[in-house]
């Protein structure tokens, strides 16, 4: 497969939490966009850092060809910091959308759907639940966050139509106190299809919890080099075939529930 490669425009940059920021880029990759879920891979303008940056797709505009990504940054070291510093105007040599994202055809209006999301793996979860919302299923959405401020697309989902949006802070500043394992044990439904991103004990958490529900759809973080299957550098332990190991930028980063071995 040819890989699609663009120098895209920024929009804007803001500081949306502490250390969190949201970049708007423009540009003809937005028409390949149709799958939540993927990842944009961008290459940092500091010659220093060889390896591009991996970063969910937060949601898309076709009409304005404008996509958004949020992203934590690190010190002056890395090279989240230095895209950071972007501003309007400035290009960004990017490939992508790549990688498997959510189905979301076989929804519909009758489904019960729950989305399960943590830190940094809440955006794109968001454009899921856009698209999702298009179907009429009634949604359910777990959120959950270190402290009130890095909280992040709060307003975002709950202006959505049919959902139902709790979320719970490490440390009680905002929402439930606690992990967002704390909501999963409030739900009072049968989920038809669960969607989830975050980090690796909140993903093994529902793993463990729904390990019974065929739709159950994983979207996992990791490291990357190349992007695009090349090095290996990603790799996941295949349940279904131990010889066999899954690659999250090109088998994933979304995995039905049953291929994984969390």
């Amino acid at each position: 497969m040819s890989q699609l490669q663009e120098m895209m425009t920024v929009v804007s940059q803001r500081e949306v939490a502490y250390n969190i920021f949201e970049m708007v880029l423009k540009g003809t990759l937005v028409d390949e966009m149709d799958l939540p879920g993927q990842f944009l891979h961008l290459a940092v303008s500091n010659g220093a850092m060889l390896l591009r940056r991996p970063i969910s797709i937060s949601s898309w505009d076709k009409r304005a060809k404008t996509c958004t990504i949020l992203y934590r940054i690190g010190d002056e070291t890395t090279g989240t910091y230095e895209l950071s510093k972007l501003e309007p105007g400035a290009k960004v040599d990017i490939m992508g959308p790549l990688g498997n994202g959510f189905p979301v055809a076989e929804v519909t209006s009758t489904d019960k759907i729950l989305i399960i999301g943590g830190g940094i793996g809440v955006p794109p979860l968001y454009e899921l639940a856009k698209q999702l919302e298009k179907t009429g299923c009634q949604m359910t959405i777990l959120l959950g966050f270190a402290s009130e401020n890095v909280k992040i697309l709060e307003n975002e989902f709950f202006n959505l139509k049919n959902v139902t949006l709790k979320i719970a802070t490490d440390d009680g500043s905002y929402g439930t106190k606690g992990h967002v394992g704390m909501l999963m044990n409030e739900i009072d439904f049968e989920a038809d299809a669960l969607y989830t991103c975050g980090a690796p004990a909140m993903l093994k958490a529902v793993a463990k919890k729904y390990d019974q529900l065929e739709r159950l759809y994983i979207s996992m973080e990791s490291r990357m080099a190349c992007g695009i299957g090349a090095c290996y550098a990603c790799v996941e332990h295949d349940k279904e075939d131990e010889s066999h190991a899954l690659k999250v930028c090109e088998d994933g980063p979304v995995f039905l529930g049953k291929q994984l071995s969390l």
